[in-house]
């Protein structure tokens, strides 16, 4: 990643997110989704909250 893509990457993940750790438990709950979806496992939000950060994270490095 160039300057600007880490440059762009960092507010995203502040706008998004709010912090690094953040971003990281989403992806975590991600790889965890990817596991375990089954009826009852996840609350809907949950699953609407780290489809929205995966969407937004391609699009960032979609449009770079």
């Amino acid at each position: 990643m160039n300057e600007s893509q880490i440059t762009e990457l960092q507010e995203w993940i502040k706008d998004c997110c709010g912090t690094p750790e953040v971003l990281g438990h989403y992806l975590d709950l991600a790889v965890e989704m990817l596991f375990y979806v089954e009826q009852g496992t996840f609350e809907q939000q949950e699953l609407q909250d780290v489809v929205t950060v995966l969407r937004d994270l391609k699009q960032l490095f979609v449009n770079n």
